[in-house]
């Protein structure tokens, strides 16, 4: 058996994860009989990271283990071994316990990979653990090689995983005008799908590069005993500074402080849990941004900021809020900053032009939300024929 060197990251990310409850959920990696038949015999090229676990195993070592020829690894955002900074440029290079090459998707302006490393492999192979949102990128690098098999003839594969956040839907449609690297579909912000399910609907609606299909070429190995309101805990932390449940639940509602002058907690133990900035009135608690791993400069390093801590809410309460703009409406209206509140990343964010100026006029949250209500119940309509699991 291949001894793989993720143990030890896994190890310490697993760490900041809460105990995972009983489940009867098989995730899609976990079901090597439905697999090998699609894949003995032919050249496979694995997406994956540090996510891509099967008990204490990963994915790459389950499938050597059973015959099957990787020939190459393409990491996503963060990287094969998951700690880099978000967006952090990542090398290529070699895995050190397989010699296999890792391709990455995030080392030049380019997504598409080169035809010498197209012509290495007959089929790819999407193993990752995303969190449901359209800003959270590993759906986009799915896409970028979804594109790439349909332009070289590839198969396309998809161990499917649960979505954490996969029991609502929730946000505005992304006005593809602020099309980006954090939004490349026109579906909500919390879209309620995996992974699997997503893939289905690109390629059902037509939404890759020039309309092309894959079309009977894709495949996915569904999870089992999964529904869309279960309630997963993750068994690895999906990136460095997802590092708990109550983050992943909250990350909806606190990751559009990204857009703004205000620091969501990078470089502290609970980024997306806590948020603040030095000039807040009001709050007595406090937190101090640090260079750490996974956030190496993060906004307002080194700065007292005072704010919120979110980490004690209530699950289910955050989860039944859904995307909560309280946050972001309150700190907005005491920090008294006007129009040098926002940056132009909150449009790509939200995915709407309207947000922003609807908070700069005192709209409250829930009339905000209502203005998407209505594209949440369309949308949930058209990904109908793609769903794999029970609603």
């Amino acid at each position: 058996m291949v001894i793989y060197r993720l143990v030890a990251l896994v190890v310490a990310l697993v760490a900041f994860i809460p105990a995972m409850q009983p489940q009867n959920i098989k995730v899609g990696a976990e079901r090597v009989a439905q697999y090998v038949p699609l894949l003995k015999g032919k050249r496979v090229a694995l997406l994956s990271n540090h996510t891509g676990m099967v008990g204490e195993r990963h994915t790459l070592d389950v499938m050597l283990e059973n015959g099957i020829e990787v020939t190459t690894i393409f990491s996503p955002e963060h990287g094969f071994r998951g700690n880099a900074d978000a967006g952090e440029k990542v090398s290529s290079g070699v895995d050190a316990a397989t010699g296999i090459p890792i391709a990455s998707l995030y080392e030049g302006k380019t997504r598409m990979p080169s035809a010498k490393t197209m012509g290495r492999f007959d089929v790819i192979v999407t193993d990752l653990q995303d969190v449901g949102l359209r800003y959270y990128t590993y759906y986009i690098t799915m896409l970028d090689l979804m594109n790439a098999a349909v332009a070289y003839g590839k198969e396309f594969v998809v161990f499917d995983r649960p979505n954490p956040n996969g029991m609502y839907v929730d946000g505005p449609i992304l006005d593809m005008k602020y099309k980006s690297g954090v939004g490349r579909l026109p579906i909500p912000v919390v879209h309620g799908m995996t992974l699997g399910e997503l893939a289905l609907m690109a390629d059902g609606e037509g939404w890759l590069k020039g309309g092309k299909r894959l079309g009977d070429r894709l495949s996915v190995v569904p999870c089992e005993g999964y529904t869309h309101q279960s309630r997963y805990r993750l068994p690895v932390a999906p990136s460095p500074n997802l590092k708990s449940m109550i983050a992943i639940y909250l990350y909806p509602s606190t990751c559009y402080f990204e857009g703004t002058v205000v620091s969501l907690g990078r470089g502290t133990k609970h980024p997306f849990e806590i948020y603040g900035h030095p000039d807040m009135e009001g709050y007595t608690f406090s937190f101090t941004p640090q260079s750490i791993d996974g956030a190496k400069n993060p906004p307002l390093l080194g700065k007292k900021c005072f704010g919120r801590d979110l980490s004690g809410l209530d699950e289910e309460e955050v989860i039944a809020a859904g995307i909560n703009l309280e946050y972001v409406i309150d700190t907005y209206r005491r920090l008294g900053k006007g129009d040098r509140f926002f940056t132009s990343f909150f449009e790509l964010l939200i995915g709407d032009g309207n947000v922003r100026r609807m908070i700069e006029e005192g709209k409250s949250a829930a009339e905000i939300k209502a203005t998407w209500s209505d594209d949440v119940e369309a949308f949930k309509q058209r990904r109908r024929p793609y769903l794999l699991y029970e609603e």
